[in-house]
């Protein structure tokens, strides 16, 4: 019993992230507090909607580089329409911020779909072509604070239930990323198409139209996070998020979503960005460089593709051995 449960990806995060915070608190007790626990992950918040979004595109042996590009777009976006109309409603603007990271999001799956150009290329050059539109429309220029109206910058901030808003939306995306990924055929496509593209297609399924609406689905959820980064830090500019990229493909792969496509969690997505976010607030805490920083979460990353590939070959030498025996 004890065995299958350490086989269980979700299982071993969960102990991995508790024996982390046992670590940290030796040293700071304060770090585990409710409290601060809370912060961190409001802190992790943005990263857990992102890591959604790009398990759905890497579930359908895809991925997404152009997500933190769009995320700046889509903020620089929301940030205008409130600068240039103060009174236009908060819903309006995360809707129109959403609508448009979809929209960004459909380029890429159209790319994928229609011309079959590998999704690693596509997105490497829309993530390039969303950072340079965000000049063009802004010149450079940022948008701060002062500049931005109080019920915009107040939203993710407010607190309720004893929670930001930031962290409720949050638990909102996951309940429906469970629901689309568990309940829908559009979720079972997704695996599908992942697990072996040849045979989606003779059950009916077509693979370049799920991936199309994988991607629309991680660029809404770049758009939404694009607002919440803007109004959360009440700042704009080019630079936003850069890099970030693979701060949410990390916390995919860190929590079993497999590059190869077809296996993966809502719950793995949101433990690995958790793990990461845990690592990022505590590092700081203890004192660690920047740069050393770095070199660590890069080697979580490494370890984590390691265990990945090595459950992956695992599994396929047992589905030869069952062949085997028949």
């Amino acid at each position: 019993m004890m065995a299958k449960l350490l086989k269980n990806r979700e299982i071993l995060l969960v102990v991995a992230i508790a024996v982390l915070l046992a670590i940290i608190a030796l040293r700071f007790p304060a770090f585990v507090a409710p409290s601060n626990l809370a912060r961190v992950y409001n802190d992790t918040s943005i990263l857990v909607i992102l890591a959604l979004g790009q398990m759905a595109v890497i579930l359908t042996r895809c991925i997404d580089l152009s997500m933190a590009a769009n995320l700046a777009l889509c903020g620089m976006v929301a940030a205008m329409l409130n600068n240039f109309f103060p009174g236009l409603p908060i819903p309006l603007i995360i809707f129109a911020a959403m609508a448009l990271g979809g929209f960004l999001g459909a380029i890429n799956g159209t790319l994928v779909w229609k011309l079959n150009i590998p999704p690693i290329v596509v997105t490497l050059g829309t993530l390039t072509i969303y950072r340079g539109l965000i000049f063009v429309l802004t010149n450079g220029k940022w948008i701060n604070a002062h500049e931005m109206s109080d019920p915009f910058k107040a939203l993710p901030r407010l607190v309720v239930a004893g929670m930001p808003v930031l962290s409720w939306l949050s638990f909102l995306m996951i309940a429906l990323m469970f629901l689309v990924i568990g309940r829908t055929p559009l979720g079972r496509a997704f695996y599908a198409v992942g697990g072996n593209p040849h045979a989606a297609v003779y059950t009916g399924i077509d693979v370049g139209r799920t991936r199309f609406f994988a991607y629309c689905l991680s660029g809404t959820l770049a758009g939404l996070s694009g607002y919440l980064w803007v109004s959360r830090y009440a700042v704009a500019y080019v630079d936003i998020a850069a890099g970030f990229e693979l701060d949410i493909i990390a916390a995919c792969v860190i929590g079993g979503i497999s590059i190869a496509g077809g296996i993966g969690s809502v719950a793995g997505a949101v433990l690995g960005a958790l793990f990461l976010g845990v690592i990022k607030n505590a590092l700081p805490v203890i004192d660690i460089s920047p740069f050393a920083q770095l070199a660590i979460s890069g080697t979580v990353i490494i370890i984590a593709v390691a265990v990945n590939a090595r459950a992956e070959r695992r599994k396929g030498r047992v589905i030869l051995k069952k062949a085997e025996a028949v």
